[in-house]
């Protein structure tokens, strides 16, 4: 991704050097389309305060740390529909930007069997650094940019993109791609309709729940604001490839093109 500016001025917490990266990234911030594409685990960086939280490069390589093969997804689906996206920068491990605060998983102790040495016995201020460091600017730059975009005739439809693993404690995950959601359908029955007829197998709130409560992104900046609204997940080996990213790309951009192009979905849900 271009443009990825410095931390410098943007957090008082010590856990961000001035010339470690910011935690988020505004990709096409003027981008025409009233669409909105977010991507929580976009990378698995970790600042230098953090050492590594004590693991090693095979696991911060893992999908513990991040979402495998999403952000070069989201990327390519923002120019080709003209779209503004906002990025993660810091790795889920440090705090999961997609998780509700009081969730136990939100600084995760153990990581799918993986014992993350950092996150052991952190006390409020720990907590309250990350929050402030990296959770909170990233939610503020998506508040920002749907401010933005958002007028009274026309409210932008929010897609966030995620990936996930093939298999889980065991099960085999047979979907191409899950689709989450809560209580609008506007966006995910249709698009799930589509890329059934095309064959792919297709998960209705699998291989997670959009209604579980579990989520933050989703539920904050969307459900309260009556956005139209999609989580997409990806399974990662489909897309741990440029090759296999630029053909879920393109999948998913010619599922969504006509379902973006229905004025109804840019009006408040139930109005």
């Amino acid at each position: 991704m271009n443009d990825v500016k410095t931390a410098a001025g943007t957090t008082g917490t010590g856990l961000l050097a001035a010339d470690e990266p910011a935690p988020y990234h505004v990709y096409n911030p003027r981008g025409s389309a009233p669409v909105l594409l977010l991507c929580d685990h976009a990378d698995n960086f970790i600042p230098r305060a953090l050492d590594r939280l004590g693991l090693n490069d095979e696991h911060l390589e893992r999908h513990i740390a991040y979402d495998i093969g999403i952000a070069p997804v989201t990327e390519m689906m923002a120019d080709a529909l003209d779209a503004p996206a906002v990025f993660s920068h810091f790795s889920r491990l440090i705090v999961d930007p997609n998780r509700q605060l009081d969730d136990p998983t939100l600084m995760p102790q153990v990581a799918d069997g993986t014992v993350v040495p950092g996150n052991e016995d952190l006390g409020g201020d720990a907590v309250e650094a990350r929050l402030a460091a990296f959770f909170r600017p990233y939610h503020d730059a998506v508040e920002r940019q749907l401010d933005s975009m958002q007028t009274a005739a026309r409210r932008p439809a929010v897609i966030s993109m995620h990936s996930f693993t093939p298999v889980m404690r065991g099960r085999e995950r047979p979907w191409h791609v899950g689709v989450l959601w809560d209580s609008d359908e506007r966006l995910p029955v249709p698009l799930m309709r589509r890329l059934a007829a095309q064959g792919y197998c297709v998960g209705d709130n699998e291989p997670y729940s959009g209604r579980d409560g579990h989520g933050y992104t989703q539920h904050v900046h969307a459900d309260r604001r009556g956005l139209a609204n999609a989580l997409i997940e990806l399974r990662q080996d489909l897309i741990d490839t440029r090759h296999g990213q630029r053909e879920w790309a393109d999948i998913m951009i010619d599922a969504l093109r006509p379902l973006l192009d229905d004025p109804a979905l840019y009006r408040p849900s139930g109005s």
